[in-house]
């Protein structure tokens, strides 16, 4: 059983004692690495957040806890998905319990949030969760705020391309979520879909929604498919509702739809999921190796988990990575306001479970691989499998930066293409 450290103030003051009557030191003693995380263990994306500790659980226990002869204390938060709990979570996190690092958060808000006050941190770093939007990093970014996943722009790489000019859908209704995460997703959507001609009707709803019945009854009858991004509990009552209205449109999956969160759960829905598209930097049949490597890992390590990792055990995986690997370039070295480690950070270069290279920009944010998917009946368990891949996505989406920072930041309202009739 591999160990880790626990804070109990009981065994803190034994272990004072022991030194004391040893004649050592503290700085003598094996220094410690304090590294905080924020997910999603309460809320719509409960379930998401549980995947992305035992996602964090896996990375840590393969260094026994250990860098350089220097233990990993690692201290747990739970948020909701709303950017005030995880900005109380973070303070907590520096203020109280006097982290070097933190992982987190899980969702668009919460990066944002996190992102401004690593700002006002001397000597911390923060390296993101599974957090998606754009602007975390594209605008305003912070010096000690860094991504090393992509985001929710990117992962919707080449979808609006194939829907439009492959399957010939030429109007879709957009049911999303209305915070900044299903903005980033619509906007890397919309770009090649409007461009090619496509049109889309807009229909949002509050994160936390249970009822869908008003949205449903707005779908516009010449729609040709349904754009979902919703993840979570959200998605998963309009998919229920959906198919118990006798919805028959296809729906096309944002990239927390099509995943392991909701394939994994039992309903009516699953009727409507079986043949959806979406995209992203993950897909459940990959002959990669050092994805069936992990697979099986995550499945031996957590038999009670699901049939496989879902895309917040993806992004928490390859970010508390990204951290291990900074750790072991310097040492374990955080002294002089951590600026050794943060240079490393900058600069490192490694596969990500789906083999996938990772790279930083400029911004502190990833460029890698994006897959479209589309979900498949494998064997009696729905599954997503890839059949493209975009190499090296950029946050620009291979564009000029000033040409694409020109476009505004996603939102509600941008980009814009609706019906003409």
């Amino acid at each position: 059983m591999l160990r880790k450290t626990l804070r109990i103030s009981t065994a803190i003051a034994l272990a004072t004692g022991a030194l004391a009557l040893s004649g050592m030191t503290a700085a003598n003693a094996q220094e410690t690495i304090k590294i905080g995380s924020i997910t999603t263990l309460e809320g719509p994306f409960a379930t998401g957040g549980q995947d992305a500790y035992r996602a964090m659980e896996m990375a840590f226990e393969e260094i026994d806890y250990t860098i350089n002869g220097k233990t990993i204390e690692w201290i747990r938060e739970s948020s909701n998905a709303q950017a005030d709990v995880a900005l109380a979570r973070a303070r907590k996190l520096i203020e109280q319990d006097n982290v070097d690092i933190i992982i987190g958060p899980l969702s668009g808000a919460e990066g944002i949030a996190l992102r401004d006050y690593s700002r006002t941190l001397e000597g911390k770093t923060i390296v993101n969760g599974s957090s998606g939007a754009a602007d975390t990093t594209l605008r305003d970014a912070s010096p000690n705020f860094f991504r090393f996943n992509t985001e929710g722009t990117q992962w919707m790489a080449g979808l609006g391309n194939h829907v439009y000019n492959d399957l010939g859908i030429q109007h879709v209704a957009l049911v999303a979520a209305d915070y900044a995460f299903p903005y980033a997703q619509v906007m890397g959507f919309m770009l090649d879909y409007c461009k090619a001609g496509g049109a889309v009707t807009k229909l949002w709803s509050p994160l936390n929604t249970t009822d869908f019945g008003s949205i449903i009854a707005n779908i516009p009858d010449d729609a040709g498919a349904v754009l979902l991004i919703q993840g979570g509990t959200d998605a998963l009552a309009f998919l229920t509702q959906y198919a118990e209205a006798g919805g028959e449109l296809p729906i096309i999956g944002g990239s927390i739809t099509a995943d392991q969160t909701l394939l994994s759960a039992r309903g009516p829905h699953q009727r409507l999921m079986e043949g959806m598209l979406a995209a992203g930097p993950i897909a459940d049949l990959n002959d990669d190796p050092m994805w069936v490597e992990w697979v099986a890992a995550y499945r031996e390590r957590f038999p009670d988990g699901f049939d496989s990792p879902s895309i917040h055990a993806f992004n928490y995986y390859t970010n508390t990575k990204a951290v291990l690997l900074a750790l072991e370039e310097v040492g374990g070295d955080l002294s002089n306001n951590q600026q050794a480690f943060q240079e490393a950070l900058a600069g490192i270069e490694f596969k990500n479970p789906m083999g996938a290279n990772v790279a930083l920009d400029d911004n502190r944010q990833a460029i890698s691989d994006i897959f479209l998917t589309r979900i498949v009946d494998d064997g009696g368990t729905l599954r997503t499998q890839a059949f493209g891949k975009a190499e090296g996505v950029t946050q620009t989406m291979g564009m000029d930066r000033d040409e694409f920072l020109a476009l505004g930041s996603p939102s509600r309202d941008n980009p814009d293409c609706p019906p003409t009739n």
